[in-house]
C-alpha cells in the first residue's frame, strides 16, 4: 500500500508539473506584447493585385453589407475583385451577391466544409484568374474595415506571405454570449497574436480576415482535412517555416451566436478540429521544431494540446478528491486550491474580470458594449471543460451552419467608435 502511494504521489506531481509549465509558458510568452517598437509593419503604396473570396451557405440576409463595405475598401478599385462562392445554397445568396457587384464561381464539386471550398476556389483561381497576387478570405457574415485591404497590401510588401488581420465582433452587446466571443477574440489577439508578432514568431489563422499570398498556394496548395481548416493551414506553415503575420489594422468584424446552445454547438467543432489536427500534426510540429528550431512550431503544437490540458486539469481535481478519502497527502498549488475552494473561486473570477478589463481599457474598446461579458467571461471559459470531455468521447461531431442575420453596415460601427 505504501508502495503505491509512492506510486501515485509521483503520478501526481508529473502530471502537476506539466500543467503548470504549461501555463506558465502562455503567461511569459503573452507578456511579449508589452515589448516596445517590435512587430510593426511599414506602410507602402497599394501595388498588389488581391481577389477577395468569399465562401457562402444560404447568406443572403448578410452577405449584401460584406460586399458594400468591401467596395468602399479605401484601395484602388482596380487591384481589387471580389469573388463569391455560393455552396450548398437554397436562399438568394447568389442573387444578392450579383446585385452587389460580385463575381460568382460556381462550386460544382461536392463540399462538407470551408476547407472543401477554399481548396475548390484556390485550384480555380490558379487556373483562371493567375493574374492576382494574394487571396484574400472572409466568412460572408462579416463586414470589413476600409482598410482592410491596404494594411494587407504593407503586410505582403513587407515580405509575409500569410497574415491574419484583427478579428472583431460586430454584435458585442446583443447578448452575454456574443459578449463573451468579443471579449474572447480580444483578449486572444493581444496577449497571443500581438505578442508573437512583437517576439518575431507567427500567430494563427483565426477563421476570416486572412490573406494567402499566391505563390503559397502555388508552392504547396491547400488541402485540409479536419473540422477546422484554419488552424490546420497555420500548422501547414509552421510545418514549412511560413512565418504568419498578425495586422492589427485590417479589422474584419464577425457576427457571433447570441445562445449559448449556439456556442456550445460551434465550439465542440472547434475541439473536434483542434483534436483533429493535434493528432495529424503533433508529431511533425515538435519534430520540426527539435531539427530546424522553427519556434513556431513548438508554439503550435502546445497550442494543439490545450483541450487535453484542461481536462487534465479536471481529472487531478477529481484525483484530489480521490486522494483526500484515501488519506494521501500531497502539496502544491492545485491541492491548495483545492482545499481553500471559495477563496480560489472567487480570486479566480476576479482575475478573469481583471484580465478582461485591462484589455478593454488598453484597446479602447469602451466598457458600455463589453461589460456582459466581462462580467460573464468566467463561466464562458469553464464551460470548456464540458466541451473537451465531450469531444474527446464522441469524436464524429458533424459540422453545422450558425444562422447569420444580423444586418449591420461598416459606416454605423466605424461611426460608433
Amino acid at each position: 500500500m505504501e508502495v503505491l502511494k509512492i506510486i501515485l504521489k509521483i503520478l501526481y506531481y508529473a502530471i502537476d508539473i506539466i500543467i503548470m509549465s504549461y501555463f506558465l509558458y502562455y503567461v511569459i510568452t503573452g507578456l511579449f506584447v508589452f515589448r516596445k517598437n517590435k512587430g510593426k509593419i511599414r506602410k507602402y503604396k497599394p501595388t498588389k493585385k488581391l481577389a477577395v473570396l468569399i465562401a457562402a451557405r444560404n447568406e443572403g440576409s448578410v452577405i449584401g453589407h460584406l460586399l458594400e463595405s468591401l467596395n468602399k475598401q479605401d484601395y484602388p478599385k482596380e487591384l481589387y475583385d471580389i469573388f463569391v462562392i455560393p455552396n450548398n445554397c437554397t436562399d438568394d445568396t447568389e442573387e444578392v451577391a450579383r446585385s452587389k457587384g460580385a463575381t460568382i464561381i460556381d462550386c460544382n464539386v461536392p463540399v462538407k466544409s470551408k476547407g472543401d471550398v477554399l481548396k475548390y476556389t484556390f485550384e480555380f483561381m490558379q487556373n483562371n484568374y493567375p493574374e492576382y497576387e494574394a487571396y484574400c478570405i472572409f466568412d460572408a457574415d462579416n463586414i470589413v474595415h476600409p482598410k482592410f485591404l491596404r494594411r494587407m497590401n504593407d503586410a505582403l510588401c513587407s515580405g509575409f506571405r500569410v497574415a491574419q488581420g484583427n478579428r472583431d465582433t460586430k454584435n458585442p452587446s446583443d447578448s452575454w454570449i456574443s459578449s463573451c466571443y468579443s471579449l474572447f477574440y480580444l483578449v486572444q489577439n493581444f496577449f497571443f497574436n500581438q505578442a508573437r508578432m512583437k517576439m518575431g514568431w507567427s500567430s494563427s489563422i483565426n477563421g476570416t480576415g486572412f490573406v494567402i499570398s499566391k505563390d503559397v498556394i502555388k508552392e504547396r496548395g491547400f488541402s485540409t482535412v479536419t473540422m477546422t481548416e484554419d488552424i490546420e493551414f497555420a500548422a501547414q506553415c509552421a510545418i514549412n517555416n511560413e512565418r504568419i503575420a498578425f495586422v492589427k489594422e485590417a479589422i474584419t468584424y464577425d457576427e457571433q451566436p447570441l445562445s449559448f446552445t449556439q456556442s456550445w454547438k460551434q465550439r465542440k467543432r472547434w475541439s473536434v478540429g483542434t483534436i483533429q489536427c493535434m493528432n495529424k500534426y503533433s508529431k511533425e510540429l515538435f519534430k520540426t521544431w527539435y531539427k530546424k528550431g522553427v519556434p513556431q512550431a513548438f508554439d503550435m503544437g502546445l497550442f494543439f494540446l490545450a483541450p487535453i490540458i484542461q481536462v487534465i486539469t479536471f481529472v487531478v481535481v477529481f484525483t484530489l478528491f480521490m486522494y483526500n478519502l484515501l488519506g494521501l497527502n500531497v502539496t502544491d498549488v492545485i491541492k491548495f486550491a483545492y482545499d481553500n475552494k471559495m477563496m480560489s473561486m472567487a480570486l479566480a473570477y476576479i482575475c478573469t474580470v481583471a484580465s478582461a478589463s485591462f484589455v478593454v481599457m488598453l484597446e479602447k474598446k469602451g466598457f458600455a458594449k463589453t461589460f456582459k461579458g466581462i462580467f460573464t467571461l468566467a463561466i464562458f471559459m469553464l464551460s470548456w471543460i464540458p466541451i473537451n470531455i465531450v469531444c474527446m468521447i464522441k469524436k464524429d461531431i458533424k459540422w453545422e451552419p450558425i444562422k447569420h442575420n444580423r444586418k449591420v453596415d461598416i459606416d454605423s460601427i466605424i461611426n460608433d467608435k
